[in-house]
Formats: structure tokens, C-alpha cells, sequence
């Protein structure tokens, strides 16, 4: 009996795999290897048919020569910047993503790091709990009221668009910079389209970046464009973490050209703990410690929407292993 093609996990996913076995049970073998990174996977996936590629680990050229059986590498997650793409190509191995999960997931994230930063919410717990400073309101103060101030969105794809819609539910008027957006998507978001990215920062009380990381995006935002912001903004990052430089970070929420900041994802994951941003933000000596919110990598997490995810990778490698038509690939 012939052995069945083998897709592998490469991290993250690390349980029963009771999902993807329902989807791929009868027609590959399915096994999850939680490497946590890319030289742990050297001898393991040689003969991989599929690959499914989180968020721990990317995938290089070099490793990409090594498979010799593959058909399908899935990035599972919309980013697509950890797998070399072009190699994958050259080596005739198509690259998927998965660009329709978690969107409300995300932007939810970012809205509620937004309020909490800019109703004080997370700096009066940081402060009272410690304790620190008196049991008053006014030590966030000034705080102002969101209705009529600008939510300016960086990328108004599928999580932007929903950052905005949530957005103007708070009543706040919505900016977006995204050059690759056809005229008329501002009318579908409510929103206006900003010519340049400098137009939008200087109207962006919160600005909240909702862009793949690109040649083109990459460190995008730093000391120059925050210095373009309004006094007293904030900036929250849900995307991908080479899109923000955070060295900038720390150094204009303490001469108060930033007020807070909310980061989920950084260009390290895990951070070293030498960062000067996450010695900021865990000295409570610091004032930035009470004004910057960090999480890890966790924007995309419902229960609902990692089923999602491993719901719509499955059906991609299944589509890959009986020569049907291919959705969402980007090489």
C-alpha cells in the first residue's frame, strides 16, 4: 500500500489535530512538529506535500530546496512576508495565505487598545494597582472626548475597513492612506482617503496601521512621521511588526508627542529583554510604563477565529493534494 502524501505543521499548532485530520484525514497524513524555528524543521519536512506555516518560524529559499515532493506551502495568517515567495516559485510550489480570518478579531483589538489608552482606562489600572499617585481621575488627565476626532487607518483592506467601521460607531471621523485602493472604497468605509501618508498624519489622532509588511511598508512609520502627528496622538499596531519602528516610541510619548501606544506585534517575537521599548514599558519608573499596552501576537485569537484559520489551511492543502483549483495564492 502506497503511503499517504504527508502535510506537517510547523508550529504553533500543536494538539490532537482533530481539525485538520476531519479535513485531511482520508487523503494525507497529518503532523504537527511545534518547531520554533526554521533550522528545527532540517530533516523533518523533506517530504512534505503540504506545508502549514504560523507565525513562529519562516520559511527560506534554503529550506524551500529541500522539498522535493511539495505542492502547497499555506501561510496561515494574512502576512505573508516570513516565506520566501520567489524561491517557492522558482521551485514551482505555490504560496497561499489565509487573508479572511479573524478580521472582527483584530479590529476589535485594535479599537479596545484605543480606548483603553485614550480614556485612561490602562493607565489609571497601571497606576492605582501599583499603588501610585492619588485615587483621582486626574491623573490621565487631559483626557478628550473621541466623537470628531480622526481615526486615520494605514491599509484599508479587509481589517482596516473593519477598524473604521468601528471607528465611526464611536462616532470619530476616519481618514485612510492606502494607494492601492480603488477610488470609491473611502464611499464603502465612510471614510476619507488621504493623498498622501504625511496629509494623514497630520490629522490622525489615533493612527492604527492595518498593512502587510512590504518593501514598501517596511518601517514606514517612525520618528519622522510620529513627529508629524498631532500632539498628544496615539498609535496602535495590529499588522506586522517591521512596520513601526519602536525605538521611536518611547522617546515621544515622553516629550509628550505621543500620549499612548498599543502594539501587538513587534519585528521580534519574543522581544529581547534589552529592547529600550520593553525596558520602558516594564520600568514603573518610567512614564511610559503606564502609556504603552503590548500583547503577543495575540490580535488574531478568538476560539472562533482559530478554528477558522485551520479550517480554511486544511482546505487549501486538500485542494493542493487532489490537483484542484488553488484560492488565495500569492506567488
Amino acid at each position: 500500500m502506497s503511503q499517504k502524501p504527508r502535510v506537517y505543521i510547523t508550529d504553533f499548532i500543536t494538539d490532537d489535530l482533530s481539525v485538520e485530520k476531519r479535513i485531511l484525514g482520508g487523503i494525507a497524513e497529518v503532523h504537527a512538529l511545534g518547531a520554533t524555528s526554521e533550522v528545527e524543521l532540517k530533516g523533518r519536512i523533506e517530504d512534505a506535500a503540504c506545508l502549514m506555516v504560523y507565525h513562529f518560524l519562516g520559511i527560506g529559499a534554503e529550506t524551500i530546496s529541500r522539498l522535493e515532493q511539495c505542492r502547497l506551502i499555506v501561510r496561515c495568517g494574512a502576512g505573508i512576508d516570513s516565506v520566501d515567495c520567489a524561491a517557492a516559485r522558482k521551485k514551482g510550489i505555490a504560496v497561499a495565505n489565509v487573508p479572511d480570518y479573524g478580521i472582527e478579531d483584530v479590529a476589535d483589538t485594535a479599537i479596545g487598545m484605543m480606548l483603553s489608552l485614550t480614556r485612561g482606562t490602562h493607565l489609571l489600572n497601571s497606576r492605582l494597582r501599583s499603588p501610585r499617585g492619588e485615587w483621582s481621575y486626574t491623573q490621565a488627565a487631559p483626557l478628550y472626548r473621541l466623537r470628531g476626532r480622526t481615526f486615520g487607518v494605514v491599509g484599508l483592506g479587509r481589517i482596516g475597513t473593519a477598524a473604521a467601521h468601528r471607528a465611526r460607531a464611536l462616532g470619530m471621523n476616519v481618514a485612510f492612506y492606502d494607494p492601492y485602493v480603488a477610488d470609491g472604497s473611502e464611499r464603502v468605509a465612510g471614510a476619507v482617503k488621504a493623498g498622501t501618508l504625511n496629509d494623514l498624519l497630520s490629522r490622525a489622532h489615533v493612527l492604527s496601521l492595518h498593512c502587510p509588511a512590504t518593501p514598501n511598508t517596511i518601517g514606514m512609520i517612525g520618528h519622522e512621521q510620529i513627529a508629524r502627528m498631532p500632539r498628544g496622538s496615539f498609535v496602535i499596531n495590529t499588522s506586522r511588526g517591521l512596520i513601526l519602528d519602536t525605538s521611536a516610541i518611547a522617546p515621544a510619548i515622553r516629550s509628550g508627542q505621543l500620549a499612548g501606544a498599543g502594539i501587538d506585534v513587534l519585528a521580534k517575537e519574543p522581544p529581547p529583554g534589552d529592547d529600550p521599548l520593553i525596558v520602558a514599558w516594564r520600568d514603573p519608573a518610567d512614564s511610559c510604563h503606564d502609556r504603552i499596552i503590548i500583547t503577543p501576537h495575540a490580535a488574531f485569537y478568538s476560539e472562533e477565529g482559530l478554528v477558522d484559520i485551520r479550517v480554511k489551511a486544511s482546505e487549501s492543502c486538500r485542494k493542493a493534494l487532489l490537483s484542484e483549483p488553488l484560492q488565495n495564492v500569492v506567488n
